[in-house]
């Protein structure tokens, strides 16, 4: 059981129990119209979605230990199929797929599990989560009423219960799984297939009620879902959302803390204000679950990246980023969120709200239960102005775009547009472990007369042939050329016309690359065209078609095509248009470098290695280049720099990281106002920069010394410009307003009941082992600008830096209130002022000073 669900007392007895092996009776998992209960209690429950497969088990205590200390109540995780049956009977659930680890990691934070079965998951996760297998069972059909789809999830959904029963991890058994989710998504598919879709749905949500968990079902994006399973809501937005009937509770399953990037894509970034004010909004109107996606996101390592075109980082502008930091303001932010909600918690899941309005955009949302709890949420939905209302004889300052959480309907203690924690600049540094000797090996596309090719007669569909064991698949063919063609006179050469539903493809003529081109997440279909040096006589034609993983989303994806389809065309010869489509083509799945292993230790000793002296003088297309570097000391999280590379894959020590690929992102990043509502073209970051610069490389995956690192580029790039970072909070900042005296009530909502005890403080702190060694900024007045970019502004204490530097140099973290006598004067009286400041972390000392917290 989780423990936050019992009493200290109930703790020592069910410890007592399980010591002496008696069986325990089970704790129940309910729910009404207003909450879910536990123990016939009413909760309100913050959940964040952390993927096991998006980190490593080194990582897991960590991240999870953060998500309780950010108050949350609940980690949720999606299940993946494809991971855990890779074939037929065949299961895995090791290393980063141990669930049953997992779900014991969060049982030990004392925290419960919400079990996302689904089995598709979408997620942009390679193929949605389904096993390519899957797609060649006979007769099948995915996601409708097909029995052989129903039979093979419902298999897996059997065997992913039953080994949550096996380790008793069911709150019904004691565990913490207090949630399960069947499907995913699957409203809109439902109406597309008609009655085979229904069927379906109340198929899967039957069979799942079936099974016996002792625990509530719930189906999001599903507004069909039958009795007992609990339909809920999905979206950057779910204020609007209501149950599909009157007794179940108002549930977010996935409240979207950012967006995923796509390669060639800006960066997507959701300001925290927003966020915030879209939970309390949900709360206010009767909402009792929320549950953020993501609260970590993680990595795409490997090919388990969807979409297709997703990138290897799924950071997610999450609260907790791709390398397990904490992303501040984000994270604190939320956490002070959580904080006010639950100080309202009585109020909210034993009462409904009464709604008054407090002017043309603003509204107040009061609880009031039987025993005298009462709570408050002030709404200021105007994107613009500030506004001024009147709630219950008192005045209150509502900013935009925000609400303000009174806990006795009388003092704010938080306003979601007021962000009073500290903002982390995080940066890559530099390591001490420099890359070693480079060595290259060029790959050879010599595969006409391979042993493991096959031949056929026009363009086949890419994954039929490689059943996604690579990423790569040579199209190659043959054009015999004659003497007397007007081009090898000084005619114009002909041009080569390919039609392509891959997602890359590279043009090798005789051995040599002639041209690349790409496709997208909005053209899946595309075309390269261009011209061909060909010689008399016979010519080859290789073209090597790339995927950047399977479709994770739409009606029945699993008949979509990927890979060279055709037309592939000559124009421009003597005998006019030459269509090759239906030529004799020869296919080879992969790469010689992957049927040799060359990403591992073992494997690499197969081939002849050029130095990296000779390869880089003139880089070629499709080169494997190896290197080995010591692992850095300390404990910060670690990357690989791409720059200056093109597009491939890496691997550390055998195990891959993944795909990248320098593609420049295209976008519109201007200035970003968090009011209004929020959407993914809104508040993009990184144009004209690569997606994606940066690989995640696990700790854990390292050995002290010596570790090996492959690298496979398509394009050419150089790979002595790769090195090894390390992702450290360089600098944190603190921007808080002052209390005035002319706004009633300020210091109240902001802070509590005093003023002489309650005035606002900057709180600064850096990472563990860190501590403030300069100040980069401090101005209290009114300065300009954001963490990174402060400037001073036209009212400014000259004595902002010192005060800081005396309070702050030497420690960890230090707090400093704001007021005109710890400045020394006024700087600029009848002004509401602020007090900005930027200070840089460095590794600690032993000099330094103790905390100070005054």
């Amino acid at each position: 059981m989780a423990t936050n669900s019992v009493s200290k007392v109930s703790m020592l007895v069910l410890g007592l129990f399980w010591f002496l092996g008696i069986q325990l009776v089970q704790c129940s998992v309910t729910y009404d119209r207003k909450a879910i209960l536990i123990n016939g209690q009413r909760r309100l429950l913050f959940s964040g979605s952390i993927h096991y497969p998006r980190s490593t088990p080194e990582m897991w205590e960590d991240l999870i230990q953060k998500a309780k200390e950010g108050g949350l109540d609940v980690v949720e995780t999606y299940v993946f199929w494809n991971v855990h049956e890779p074939s037929p009977g065949n299961y895995n659930f090791e290393g980063r797929y141990d669930l049953v680890r997992f779900i014991k990691t969060i049982q030990k934070a004392g925290l419960y599990a919400n079990l996302r079965i689904g089995p598709y998951v979408c997620a942009e996760w390679n193929f949605g989560g389904f096993p390519v297998w899957l797609k060649y069972v006979p007769g099948i059909s995915f996601r409708t009423d097909n029995e052989p789809f129903k039979r093979a999830m419902q298999g897996f959904t059997e065997k992913i219960v039953g080994l949550m029963k096996s380790e008793n991890l069911f709150e019904s058994q004691g565990g913490p799984i207090i949630l399960s989710q069947i499907e995913n998504e699957y409203g809109v598919q439902s109406k597309l297939f008609g009655a085979a879709g229904q069927n379906y749905m109340t198929w899967a949500a039957k069979m799942a009620v079936g099974l016996g968990t002792g625990v509530p079902w719930v189906m999001c994006k599903e507004e069909d879902a039958p009795d007992p399973v609990i339909n809920t809501c999905n979206g950057f937005y779910c204020d609007a959302f209501s149950p599909n009937k009157p007794y179940k509770p108002t549930m977010w399953t996935e409240a979207w803390s950012g967006w995923f990037n796509e390669f060639g894509g800006p960066i997507h970034q959701r300001p925290v204000q927003d966020l915030a004010f879209a939970v309390a909004r949900f709360i206010q109107k009767g909402g009792s679950f929320i549950n953020y996606y993501m609260y970590h996101g993680g990595t795409n390592f490997g090919r388990t990246a969807g979409g297709p075109f997703i990138t290897t980082s799924y950071d997610y502008d999450a609260p907790i980023d791709e390398y397990g930091l904490i992303r501040q303001p984000k994270y604190g932010h939320l956490k002070e969120l959580h904080k006010a909600i639950k100080m309202c918690e009585k109020a909210l899941v034993s009462a409904d709200p009464i709604v008054t309005s407090l002017g043309s955009s603003q509204q107040a949302y009061v609880y009031t239960s039987e025993s005298g709890n009462c709570a408050a949420f002030l709404s200021n939905y105007d994107t613009n102005s500030a506004v001024r209302v009147m709630f219950n004889n008192m005045h209150y300052n509502l900013p935009p775009w925000s609400i303000s959480i009174l806990p006795d309907c009388r003092n704010v203690v938080f306003n979601t547009a007021k962000v009073g924690v500290q903002t982390s600049q995080l940066e890559m540094i530099p390591t001490n472990s420099p890359m070693l000797l480079w060595e290259s090996y060029n790959e050879d596309i010599s595969a006409e007369d391979d042993s493991t090719t096959m031949t056929a007669s026009g363009l086949l569909e890419q994954i039929n042939v490689t059943k996604d064991t690579s990423d790569y698949l040579w199209y190659i063919t043959s054009v015999d050329i004659g003497s007397t063609e007007s081009f090898l006179h000084g005619g114009e050469l002909p041009t080569l016309i390919i039609q392509s539903t891959g997602h890359a493809v590279h043009i090798f003529i005789n051995g040599r690359l002639s041209g690349s081109a790409f496709g997208s997440r909005e053209n899946r279909r595309f075309t390269y065209t261009g011209k061909v040096d060909f010689h008399a006589g016979r010519n080859t034609i290789a073209l090597l078609s790339v995927a950047v993983g399977l479709p994770n989303v739409g009606g029945h994806f699993e008949t979509w095509n990927t890979g060279i389809l055709g037309p592939v065309a000559l124009h421009g010869l003597d005998q006019g248009k030459w269509d090759l489509s239906w030529s004799k083509w020869t296919y080879k799945v992969g790469l010689k470098g992957e049927a040799m292993n060359l990403v591992s230790p073992n494997g690499i000793s197969s081939v002849e290695w050029m130095e990296g002296s000779l390869a880089s003088e003139a880089p070629q297309p499709l080169t494997w280049h190896k290197s080995n570097f010591d692992a850095p000391e300390g404990d910060e999280p670690l990357a690989i720099d791409m720059r200056g590379m093109g597009k491939g894959q890496i691997w550390i020590n055998g195990v891959s990281i993944g795909r990248y690929w320098t593609a420049y992102a295209t976008g519109n990043c201007d200035k970003c106002n968090y009011a209004g509502t929020f959407r993914p073209p809104k508040c993009q970051q990184g144009c004209g920069q690569p997606t994606q610069r940066w690989y995640h490389v696990p700790r854990a995956w390292l050995k002290p010394k010596d570790n090996l690192l492959v690298v496979f580029e398509e394009l050419g790039g150089n790979p002595t410009s790769i090195s090894l970072v390390k992702r450290s909070v360089t600098s944190v900042c603190a921007d808080v307003s002052e209390y005035h005296p002319t706004l009633k009530n300020w210091h109240i909502e902001s802070y509590g009941k005093s003023e002489d005890l309650h005035r606002p403080k900057v709180h600064l702190k850096c990472s563990a082992g860190y501590s403030i060694t300069s100040i980069k900024f401090a101005s209290f007045g009114t300065p300009l600008g954001t963490c990174g970019s402060y400037q001073q502004g036209t009212c400014h204490a000259p004595m902002s830096y010192d005060i800081l530097k005396k309070r702050c140099i030497g420690k960890q973290r230090c707090a400093v209130t704001i007021s005109n006598t710890n400045f020394g004067q006024d700087p600029c009286p009848n002004v509401l002022k602020r007090l900005s400041v930027e200070v840089v972390c460095g590794p600690a000392t032993t000099a330094a000073e103790p905390n100070w917290r005054g």
